[in-house]
């Protein structure tokens, strides 16, 4: 039998409505979500941490404890050594957040690193294993000159040798295809003996043929979203899966459709609430991500800045310098912050009317090697011209993790004393997002409102930086994306 993962409570609203879904929005739904028999409810982690305190007035550790009063496990997505932030943090912090995130009653962590180096994911594996949860290694699957089966096959064998309990194919931008979906989840399978969770995107439309192929293949569990939060840069349909798998030999799910229809219509009522942060455009299959590879979300961020600066006209060649930039920074897989760094360098190049003309302070730690190490060696001359001529001493081959001091008793003693410390769970609040946690600890309006849809004037912390291009003699700013 196939397990599915219900991502309406995380990736799918993430994908589709901006992360703006309230808790209270969730609650009704969890007696109808546990009785289905999920294999998890993917509900925490990922943008939903900054989101709550950032957007929705709401506090990101109060929900976890909420979902989790039901029966079926409540998984979450952590960024390794980022956490749910942006950027890397000390190894004492990630323990900390991992305690107190089982504690709060998340069973299962999806664990990756978007450079697939498995050394920024070592804190947190260990983490969750010693406090009893479950951890599943995450490969971040993407195309590229260095990325084929085999260097997925080994990426999943360390995985299990960090004491990974189960392996996940997360498939960002919705562009693995189904013939070699059955490759990998079989090989992988084969090689490791361990069980698969399948994730994609329907960005491509492929999405539910690969979902597909991977339960023939013997994927374990494949991640879904209820249908009025599915398709489009989301997950493929519940209903659709459960029905393509019924009587499928030993893979039908055994999922009620009548109990599904009653969450579909219970989310189409939600989706309604939130009508303002969907877009159509979300839902249009793009082929052109075959090309680019860039993540749904990562798209809109792209139209966003083009438009605060009304040159919406280059949007076309920015997509084209994507692959250019990733390229020279040995084909990064463009997920969480490297979609980001590809993207925002990307807009710099274009605007400007010059490759690294004006180079990024994230390009330049990337190339340092504080992100980690690129799949494909980066040439020595390209790190001269982001670097400069004395870039060897510059160069990290340490682990990332190990160069962050400990920081965890100077933070919390930082946060006691303005005040914001009510429980134990605050001082981690502050540590990952310290402005937006104190504004939201001391009750204080982030902005004006919930629904401020200016998302140009809320940088995302941590990793937002302004840079200035100047294009026709006119000075634009462009942020971190």
């Amino acid at each position: 039998m196939v397990e599915l993962v219900e991502t309406v409570l995380r990736d799918a609203q993430q994908s589709l409505i901006a992360t703006r879904m309230k808790t209270e929005d969730m609650i009704p739904a969890l007696d109808a979500l546990n009785s289905i028999g999920y294999r998890a409810l993917e509900a925490w982690g990922g943008a939903t941490f900054d989101s709550c305190m950032r957007y929705l007035n709401e506090d990101p550790w109060e929900r976890l404890k909420k979902l989790s009063a039901i029966d079926t496990p409540i998984q979450m997505l952590e960024r390794g050594q980022n956490i749910v932030g942006y950027k890397a943090y000390g190894d004492d912090i990630v323990k900390e957040f991992i305690r107190l995130a089982v504690k709060n009653g998340c069973k299962i962590f999806r664990i990756f690193d978007a450079l697939n180096d498995i050394r920024n994911m070592e804190s947190s594996i260990k983490a969750v294993k010693e406090y009893g949860a479950e951890a599943q290694g995450a490969l971040c699957y993407t195309i590229s000159p260095a990325h084929n089966i085999d260097y997925f096959v080994d990426v999943a064998k360390k995985l299990k040798g960090l004491g990974c309990d189960t392996i996940c194919i997360k498939d960002m931008a919705g562009i693995i295809r189904p013939s070699l979906t059955y490759e990998l989840v079989e090989k992988i399978k084969d090689e490791t003996k361990m069980r698969i969770n399948f994730h994609t995107h329907s960005t491509s439309g492929m999405a539910i043929a690969s979902a597909l192929k991977a339960a023939e293949a013997g994927a374990d569990f494949i991640d879904t979203a209820i249908s009025p939060f599915s398709g489009g840069t989301s997950q493929p349909p519940t209903e659709s899966l459960v029905e393509a798998l019924r009587g499928y030999a030993d893979r039908d799910t055994g999922y009620d459709m009548k109990k599904l229809i009653e969450l579909k219509r219970y989310f189409s009522k939600v989706l309604e609430k939130y009508k303002e942060y969907y877009s159509d455009k979300s839902l249009m299959i793009d082929s052109e991500v075959f090309l680019h590879q860039i993540p749904g979300g990562m798209l809109s961020n792209l139209v966003m800045q083009l438009k605060n600066m009304k040159k919406l006209e280059l949007y076309e060649k920015v997509l084209e310098e994507v692959p250019v930039v990733r390229k020279d920074l040995g084909y990064p897989p463009l997920v969480t912050p490297t979609s980001q760094i590809v993207g925002t360098q990307a807009v710099m190049n274009v605007i400007n009317g010059e490759r690294y003309k004006m180079v990024i302070k994230e390009v330049k730690d990337y190339v340092r090697g504080l992100y980690g190490k690129s799949p494909v060696e980066i040439s020595d001359e390209f790190k001269e011209k982001i670097l400069g001529k004395n870039w060897k001493d510059m160069i990290v081959n340490e682990r990332p993790g190990a160069l962050i001091p400990p920081k965890l008793k100077e933070i919390r003693e930082e946060a006691e004393s303005k005040g914001l410390v009510k429980k134990e769970e605050d001082v981690i609040s502050y540590a990952l997002y310290p402005e937006i946690a104190e504004s939201f600890l001391k009750g204080v309006p982030i902005s004006q409102s919930q629904n401020n849809k200016d998302e140009g004037k809320n940088k995302k912390e941590n990793t937002a930086r302004r840079y200035k291009a100047t294009v026709d003699g006119k000075t634009y700013e462009v942020e971190l994306l």
